[in-house]
């Protein structure tokens, strides 16, 4: 798989992922609508037939939107895919805030971060200021925006409100905008096929992620953190980490790694991204939002960006940086 991969010609391998992913797309989105057409006589056995078929009709909504803004990201132009991009951070930040009550002391902190930060950070990629736009927004702007903050004289709950505003830049700004990054990152040899790299890392996040779920639900252990999730046991854990690793493994050929290298990186991306899921359960726990119930709508009103794209966030800043550190980019 990896030498066939190889030695494709780039027009060739887009053509053989666009055929191999959306396949697969097609052929669960099929199956998962003859399955859903099945009726059981027992009522509590329907109930429980129905949920299992919503869970899969979320988790595949996911992937097709996931796989869909890559490829719109591939077609477009470098502006119009760091738009794109931009767009996306501003959405799961807008829907990260609504999860607490912000007060009129933070608008300056707010109007800063997203018309301020926001559009900078993917100015600085753009331009392809690595070692600036990896330490603007976890040094300067984590000094800036308290001061603002604190210049608008409101003391109360100070700190809450900062973290959290600095949480939601670092998830949905920080992390999202290592994404576009990857396609900017100059490989010997690889020249014009970095939209690959996302390919690469979106695939094996997802599958990652979709194991862990579906382990987890037909298969069920006890969960390692089970106020904050009941999907999240060891051996899910364990079977999406494989299950992730083992596709980056034979996805090697369209990316600019050796296969042990591919199995590697998508262990480091696959662990961070999954993690991170757990973190993000964990923050809607605390400011008491309910689980996400697949009904098309976030319960934030947002539209669920960031149930599609937590993961996303956690695993691109360290799938890039470990890229970057290893080959000396």
């Amino acid at each position: 798989m990896y030498q066939a991969l190889k030695n494709l010609s780039p027009a060739q391998q887009v053509g053989a992922m666009f055929v191999l992913v959306f396949g697969l797309l097609v052929l669960a989105s099929v199956s998962l609508f003859l399955l859903s057409m099945r009726e059981h006589e027992d009522v509590q056995a329907q109930q429980t037939h129905s949920e299992r078929m919503q869970d899969l009709s979320k988790l595949l909504r996911t992937s097709w939107v996931l796989i869909f803004v890559f490829w719109v990201a591939w077609l477009a132009g470098d502006i119009t895919r760091l738009v794109l991009f931009a767009l996306g951070s501003f959405f799961a930040l807008r829907e990260f805030l609504t999860l607490s009550p912000t007060r009129q002391g933070d608008h300056r902190s707010l109007v800063l971060a997203f018309f301020g930060v926001l559009p900078l950070q993917y100015f600085l990629v753009g331009t392809e200021h690595f070692n600036l736009f990896t330490v603007f927004i976890p040094v300067y702007v984590f000094v800036a925006l308290p001061v603002a903050s604190a210049l608008a004289n409101d003391p109360v709950r100070f700190l809450e409100r900062n973290a959290k505003l600095q949480w939601g830049i670092m998830v949905c700004i920080y992390g999202m905008s290592h994404v576009p990054a990857l396609m900017l990152l100059d490989f010997p040899h690889y020249d014009k096929q970095n939209a690959f790299l996302v390919l690469f890392l979106v695939l094996v996040v997802q599958s990652c992620m979709v194991t862990q779920h579906l382990v987890a639900r037909y298969k069920p252990k006890t969960p390692v953190a089970a106020q904050i999730s009941q999907s999240f046991t060891w051996h899910s854990w364990g079977w999406g980490m494989a299950a992730g690793s083992l596709l980056g493994t034979v996805l090697a050929g369209i990316t600019p790694f050796v296969p042990g290298q591919a199995f590697a990186l998508s262990f480091v991306a696959c662990a961070a991204g999954s993690l991170g899921h757990l973190v993000m359960k964990a923050l809607k726990r605390d400011r008491g939002i309910p689980i996400w119930q697949g009904q098309g709508k976030g319960v934030t009103g947002a539209g669920g960006m960031l149930d599609r794209i937590d993961s996303l966030c956690f695993a691109a800043p360290v799938f890039f940086h470990s890229v970057r550190w290893y080959f000396g980019l």
